[in-house]
């Protein structure tokens, strides 16, 4: 018989410096205000986010440098490592597992491009086997949390006993820019933030959860809703105002759908994990879900203490719901570029 994968540990990680939301709009007042005409009534998202703090790789001072690709790549480099270290090394001190077990790594992150890979600038430190197998995914964007758990536990179940390691890092903060005098921009600085999520997955006979499904549903014509636009500068945000009422109107069939080539439906999930993309993404997905409104007090925390992170944050929720224990079974979902719903079941271990 084969074993179900087992989810073994959640980990998280954040860097150094801590942004209060109070210093984050004086800063863009200060960015902005005298060259942008719409800026102060743009300005009161950085109020109505729901977001307290977020935390980033440099300090509030830098992204008032002059910065380019070299500037924002190096920093990336240099934080996304960090950031892997760290989160990988508390997964897998979670799940007692020494980094030389880990068979095969999963690395999430699409808020820069670094070649060689995150994991293989980390191995060293970490202490990698050299035979370890190294899966870079990247263009998820905030889907990249669920649907990386997703492909990590389809690997742990094609090699029986062997170890994955999943390791999502995102520096959003990198993409905020003052050459940009657009409401995308200016909605981007009031709500992204820094972090890493790592998970250790084994298809074996003890753990947290099972990982029981996962799928993804891609919506034809889609591709403006979220994305990053390229220049010389580095990435450009791309946001769609449209995201709540999308959301609204399409989730449940598409996760429905999901469920459904499972065998499962939406009455069978007992607590929704849901990627917190702004406080009316999550509003708009209570709605759709037919939750009652406040179901998704753990999203709104995250969002609230970390800010939208991107790929991490869906597993940032993840890990406050195991230490509060979690229910029978568990759907995790998140929305990302494509435009695309992701989602994984897990059914909590007996």
């Amino acid at each position: 018989m084969i074993q179900p994968v087992k989810l073994l540990s959640v980990a998280t990680a954040v860097p150094p410096h801590c942004i209060e939301q109070r210093d984050a709009a004086a800063a863009a007042h200060r960015g902005f205000a005298a060259r942008f005409a719409d800026f102060e009534r743009l300005a009161r998202v950085f109020e109505s986010s729901g977001i307290r703090r977020r935390y980033a790789v440099r300090p509030l001072d830098w992204y008032f440098e002059k910065l380019g690709w070299p500037e924002r790549s190096a920093a990336y480099l240099d934080g996304a490592v960090e950031l892997f270290v760290d989160a990988a090394s508390r997964a897998l001190h979670a799940a007692g597992i020494g980094a030389d077990a880990v068979d095969t790594v999963v690395t999430v992150s699409s808020t820069c491009i670094a070649t060689p890979s995150l994991e293989a600038r980390a191995a060293g430190r970490m202490g990698f086997r050299a035979d370890i197998d190294r899966v870079p995914v990247f263009g998820l964007g905030c889907a990249g949390g669920v649907s990386g758990l997703s492909i990590a536990s389809r690997l742990a179940r094609s090699r029986p006993g062997s170890v994955v390691l999943m390791v999502a890092v995102e520096l959003c903060t990198l993409a905020f820019r003052l050459d940009e005098l657009t409401k995308a921009n200016i909605v981007a600085t009031a709500l992204f933030g820094d972090g890493a999520g790592a998970c250790v997955l084994r298809s074996s006979d003890t753990g947290i959860a099972d990982v029981e499904m996962g799928g993804e549903h891609m919506w034809p014509d889609t591709l403006d809703i979220m994305g990053w636009a390229v220049d010389p500068q580095g990435f450009g945000v791309i946001f769609d105002r449209a995201i709540p009422p999308f959301a609204e109107e399409r989730m449940a069939p598409a996760v429905a759908g999901i469920l459904g080539r499972a065998g499962l439906g939406l009455a069978d999930i007992d607590r929704f994990a849901c990627h917190p993309g702004g406080t009316k993404v999550v509003v708009a997905l209570e709605r759709a879900l037919g939750l009652v409104q406040g179901s998704l007090d753990v999203a709104r925390a995250v969002l609230a203490e970390y800010g939208n992170m991107s790929a991490p944050t869906v597993l940032f929720v993840l890990e406050r719901l195991i230490q509060a224990g979690l229910p029978p079974r568990t759907l995790l979902t998140a929305l990302g570029p494509g435009f695309t719903a992701s989602c994984v079941s897990l059914k909590r271990a007996a």
